[in-house]
């Protein structure tokens, strides 16, 4: 039996910006599916091209050049009239933006802000739109809901805001759910607070979200499957335990190494990916990591000169790929990491 479509099919996804300097291709030739009822985390740097892959999958950027196919059950969403995307937009996909103070509009009432979306999408009248502005606040959590409803962004805190987000992209009932570091500048309890609540409500609705972040503990405690970004390319995508446990990139173990450890001693210094990410406004040839990567530096002169000048395409073994020439596919517990050594 053939596996069934993704909701979400991204494939060879460029967006270049033009600038002063000549055009910046924050996102080259990217892929990736998102399948019905499961989370893909998006980590890399930043500067690594993920909140502008969401932005793109929404159809929200002016002023860049998009080309590729994103589809979305099917349907293709590059070159959509913006009429057709705003049909869309809401009702079968929505996002969450990093930060809700500037996303909430200060002048009127959550409770406002979030009917508007079910009123413009279901042609509700005001009465029905504000009861159901009500039941999506129960829904994330916020007590209360019927009084604080009428109440404004500012009287809110900051993990509750988010929550008001998270009902506002959910009031609709869309299948795909796009979280752009949804719990930046939070403190540990309310992230781990709203990753419960993401993980509860994707659970209950068999909704398709796509986890963007730069914290590693985000990416294990909800995802599926990972996709590494580096330098506006895939760098590696697996299943979540797979990736935490058999990396196959040097990028991707330079992370993972670059996270404390409880069993570390006090004396050991934090371990540091060295060098600076790649310029987009002059992208490499080869290997956009290989000017940092341990593993080049190591090899021999005509690995470096294949490292530096042929870029390596995304593949592997089934469900675990890499875009490296010497990747580490084989489990790594035994092997010592490319970063042992290296003075950070």
């Amino acid at each position: 039996m053939a596996a069934p479509e993704p909701l979400l099919r991204v494939r060879d996804l460029t967006v270049t910006f033009p600038t002063p300097r000549g055009p910046v291709r924050a996102v080259d030739s990217l892929s990736f599916d998102v399948p019905h009822g499961r989370t893909l985390g998006i980590v890399g740097e930043s500067g690594s091209g993920k909140s502008v892959t969401s932005l793109a999958v929404m159809g929200l950027h002016t002023g860049a050049e998009v080309s590729g196919s994103v589809t979305l059950d099917g349907r293709e969403l590059v070159g959509l009239p913006d009429r057709e995307l705003n049909r869309l937009r809401g009702r079968r996909m929505a996002m969450i933006f990093q930060d809700p103070l500037s996303s909430l509009h200060p002048y009127y009432t959550v409770g406002e802000q979030i009917a508007e979306h079910h009123r413009v999408h279901f042609g509700s009248r005001r009465a029905a739109a504000r009861a159901r502005a009500v039941e999506a606040l129960a829904e994330v959590g916020i007590p209360e809901p019927k009084r604080r409803v009428g109440e404004y962004p500012h009287q809110f805190s900051g993990g509750m805001r988010q929550r008001v987000m998270i009902a506002m992209a959910l009031v609709c009932e869309p299948e795909l759910l796009i979280a752009d570091e949804p719990t930046t500048a939070l403190d540990v309890t309310v992230q781990a607070q709203i990753l419960d609540l993401l993980a509860r409500l994707q659970e209950e609705r068999r909704l398709s979200v796509v986890m963007i972040t730069h914290d590693l503990g985000v990416v294990a405690r909800v995802a599926h499957e990972v996709l590494v970004m580096y330098g506006g390319r895939a760098a590696e995508r697996a299943p979540v335990d797979t990736l935490f446990t058999e990396p196959a990139h040097p990028y991707t173990r330079g992370l993972l190494d670059s996270l404390p450890r409880l069993d570390d001693p006090d004396d050991v210094p934090l371990r540091a990916i060295p060098g600076s990410p790649p310029s987009l406004l002059e992208p490499a040839p080869g290997c956009a990591f290989a000017p940092r990567c341990p593993r080049a530096a190591a090899g021999t002169d005509a690995e470096r000169e294949r490292c530096a000048s042929e870029r390596p395409g995304l593949g592997g073994p089934e469900g675990h790929a890499a875009a490296c020439h010497f990747p580490s596919f084989p489990a790594l517990s035994a092997a010592p990491s490319p970063y042992e050594g290296v003075d950070s």
